[in-house]
C-alpha cells in the first residue's frame, strides 16, 4: 500500500476516535476498498484504557453523513465515557465484553448482539476480563468530524460493577 493511502487511512480510523474526517471521494459510484487497505491504528490511551486497535471502514462523505468502524478490545480493555449527538450502533461480531451505561448496571455483550445507544446517553463499551471483543461501530455526523464527545475514563470499579 502506498505511503500517501495509509496515511490518509489512518486518520480517517482516528475520525472514529473524534478527530476530522477525512472525505472520500464523490458520489459517482460504488467504492470498494479491499481488507488489505485498511489501516488498523492503536486506539489513544486519552479515549481508552488497555490495548485497543481501531479500523475504519468507511469515513463520512458527501451525503452520506454515517461512517462505520472495527474496534477491537483485548481483554479488559474499554473505552471512555462517551456520548454521540446523533447516537451510535454497535454490532458485536466477536468474543464477550461489557458496556455500560450512567446510573444503571453493567451489561455483558456478546458475538451477534446489536446495541443501539440513543444521542446524548452517556456509556462505555469494552472487553470483559476474560476475552477480547470486537464491534463495528456507524455513527452519524452532525457536521464534519463531529460524531463522539470524549468523556473521563472508566475507572476499574465502574467497570466491574454488576
Amino acid at each position: 500500500m502506498g505511503k500517501k493511502l495509509f496515511i490518509l487511512l489512518a486518520m480517517g480510523a482516528l475520525a472514529l476516535c473524534g478527530y476530522p474526517a477525512i472525505a472520500a471521494g464523490g458520489d459517482s459510484g460504488q467504492k470498494i476498498t479491499r481488507s488489505g487497505d485498511l489501516a488498523t491504528v492503536n486506539g489513544p490511551d486519552s479515549y481508552f484504557t488497555g490495548e485497543v486497535r481501531v479500523t475504519q471502514l468507511y469515513p463520512a462523505n458527501n451525503k452520506m453523513r454515517s461512517s462505520g468502524g472495527k474496534v477491537t478490545f483485548q481483554p479488559g480493555a474499554r473505552s471512555n465515557w462517551h456520548t454521540h449527538p446523533v447516537g451510535q450502533v454497535l454490532l458485536v461480531t466477536e468474543g464477550v465484553g461489557r458496556t455500560g451505561e450512567w446510573g444503571k448496571p453493567v451489561q455483558e455483550i456478546r458475538a451477534g448482539d446489536v446495541i443501539v445507544c440513543p444521542a446524548g446517553v452517556k456509556h462505555w463499551h469494552g472487553a470483559a476480563p476474560d476475552s477480547a471483543m470486537t464491534h463495528i461501530s456507524i455513527c452519524e455526523e452532525t457536521e464534519p468530524g463531529k460524531v463522539v464527545e470524549w468523556l473521563e475514563k472508566v475507572s476499574d470499579d465502574q467497570y466491574n460493577q454488576q
